[in-house]
C-alpha cells in the first residue's frame, strides 16, 4: 500500500474521523486489491522484452541465413512458432498471470510473422507485402480473445491499417475492403473494454487508434473520382466528432476523448483546405460522376453519421446546439454547390470557419475551458493566415487583421481569468 494511503489513514485516526476498526479493513482493502491487481510496468517491460527476443532471433538468423541448407531453414523458420505457441500453451493451461499471457502472444505473434516470411522466402512463395500482412493478421486475430491480451489488440489495430495502407495505397491501388471485416473482428473486445474498463488507460489508447486508423485508411477507398475524398473525409470527420459527444465518451476527460478531438481538428483541417480557390478550380476541372464507388461510400457515412446525430436527439444528449455536430450537413450542401460555381462555395466555408471559432469561443467560455477557448481564438487565426497567402489585401489591412487577433487573444483570455477569479 502506497505510504501517502497509510499516512492519510493514520491522520484520520489521530482526528477522530474513523475508527481503528475501520483504519484496519481499509489497509486490507487496498493490500488485497495490489496483490489482485497485476503489475503494468512489469507487463510492459515483459512485451518489450518479448518484441525484442523475437526480433533478436530473427536478426541473428538473417545473419548467418545462407549457410544453411533447406532443411535447417525449414527448422529455424518454424522453431520460434513451435516456442511461442508451447508459451502461449503453458499460459492457458497453467492459468497463468496477465504478464505472462501478454508477453506470450506478443512472441508467438512476431513468430508467425517471421515464420511466414521465412517459409516464403525459402521455397520462394509468390505473393506481395499486402498479402502477407492479411496473412500474418488473420492467423493472429484468434489469439486476442483467447488470451484477452490487450499488446494483441493493439497489435491488430496496427498491422490491420498497415495491410490496407500497403493494399490501397502501394500494391495497385485496390481497395482495402477486407480491413472492414478485420476492425469489425475487434469489436466484441474494445465493447468488452469500453464496458468493463472505461477509465483506463488501455481503453483511451483504443478511443485513439480505432479512429485514427480510420483517418489513415479512408483515402485508400478513393478510386477515381478523388474530389469526393474531401467529401468523405469531412463526412468522417463528422462521424468522429457525434460519437465523441455521445455522453459514454464526452463525460470522460478530453484528452481520453480521441474521437472528439480527432473529429474537431479534422473537421477544421479540412475546411480551411477547401477554403482556397486553387482548390475548387482544380475541382471544376473533373468531370463528376454519380454512382461511382467514392459516391457510394460517402452516402454510407453520411448515412451512418446522421443515424448517430438524430439518435442522440432521441435520446436527448444534445442539449445546447452545437455547430461542429451539424458540419457535415452543412459541407455536404455546399460541396454540391461548388459544383456550380466555386466563388459561392468559398464564401460559404469561410463563413462556416468563421461561425466554428465563434462557437468554439464560446463553449470554452461557458465551460470555464481555457484550452477550448483558446482553441476557438487559433481557428480565426488560421482562416486570418489561410486568407494571407490568397487574397489581394493591402499588407495594412493584413497587419491590421493579425493585429486584431492577437488583441483578441489577450482580452479574451484576460477576461476569462477575472470572471473565473470572481466566481471563485
Amino acid at each position: 500500500m502506497q505510504s501517502k494511503i497509510k499516512n492519510q489513514i493514520e491522520e484520520l485516526v489521530e482526528a477522530q474521523v474513523i475508527s481503528t476498526k475501520v483504519a484496519i479493513n481499509i489497509e486490507n482493502y487496498y493490500k488485497s486489491k495490489k496483490v489482485d491487481s497485476p503489475n503494468r510496468l512489469f507487463t510492459v517491460f515483459a512485451v518489450l522484452g518479448s518484441t525484442l527476443v523475437g526480433l533478436g532471433v530473427v536478426l541473428i538468423l538473417a545473419h548467418n541465413w545462407d549457410h544453411f541448407s533447406k532443411s535447417i531453414k525449414t527448422g529455424f523458420a518454424f522453431a520460434p512458432l513451435i516456442i511461442g505457441q508451447f508459451f502461449v500453451g503453458y499460459s492457458i493451461l497453467k492459468k497463468k498471470s496477465v504478464t505472462w499471457k501478454e508477453a506470450s502472444g506478443v512472441f508467438l505473434f512476431f513468430a508467425v510473422g517471421a515464420s511466414l516470411a521465412l517459409i516464403s522466402q525459402i521455397y520462394n512463395i509468390p505473393g506481395n507485402f499486402s498479402s502477407y500482412m492479411l496473412t500474418w493478421v488473420l492467423l493472429c486475430t484468434p489469439l486476442i480473445y483467447l488470451l484477452k491480451s490487450n499488446a494483441l489488440a493493439i497489435l491488430h489495430i496496427v498491422f490491420a491499417t498497415n495491410y490496407a495502407c500497403a493494399f490501397g495505397y502501394f500494391d495497385g491501388n485496390q481497395t482495402p475492403w477486407i480491413y472492414l471485416l478485420l476492425v469489425t473482428v475487434l469489436m466484441p473486445y474494445y465493447y468488452k473494454l469500453l464496458k468493463v474498463s472505461k477509465a483506463h488507460n488501455i481503453t483511451s489508447i483504443f478511443n485513439w487508434l480505432l479512429p485514427l486508423s480510420a483517418v489513415i485508411v479512408l483515402g485508400a477507398f478513393v478510386e477515381k473520382n478523388g474530389e469526393y475524398g474531401f467529401l468523405m473525409y469531412v463526412v468522417l470527420f463528422g462521424l468522429l466528432y457525434n460519437i465523441g459527444k455521445i455522453p459514454f465518451f464526452n463525460n470522460q476527460k478530453l484528452r481520453r476523448n480521441g474521437y472528439l478531438i480527432l473529429g474537431s481538428l479534422g473537421t477544421i483541417y479540412m475546411l480551411l483546405l477547401t477554403s482556397f480557390e486553387w482548390l475548387w478550380q482544380d475541382i471544376l476541372t473533373h468531370d463528376f460522376v454519380f454512382g461511382t464507388q467514392e459516391f457510394y461510400v460517402s452516402i454510407v457515412l453520411f448515412l451512418i453519421t446522421i443515424t448517430v446525430l438524430i439518435y442522440s436527439f432521441s435520446k436527448k444528449w444534445v442539449k445546447n446546439f452545437n455547430l461542429f455536430q451539424f458540419v457535415f450537413i452543412i459541407f455536404t450542401a455546399i460541396f454540391f454547390v461548388g459544383l456550380l460555381g466555386n466563388f459561392i462555395s468559398i464564401i460559404l466555408i469561410n463563413i462556416l470557419i468563421l461561425a466554428l471559432g465563434i462557437i468554439a469561443i464560446k463553449i470554452g467560455a461557458d465551460k470555464f475551458h481555457f484550452g477550448i477557448l483558446n482553441y476557438g481564438l487559433l481557428i480565426i487565426t488560421a482562416l486570418v493566415v489561410c486568407r494571407f497567402f490568397d487574397t489581394n489585401m493591402s499588407f495594412v489591412i493584413r497587419g491590421i487583421l493579425f493585429v486584431s487577433v492577437g488583441v483578441g487573444f489577450f482580452l479574451t483570455n484576460y477576461l476569462m481569468l477575472k470572471r473565473q477569479k470572481n466566481k471563485a
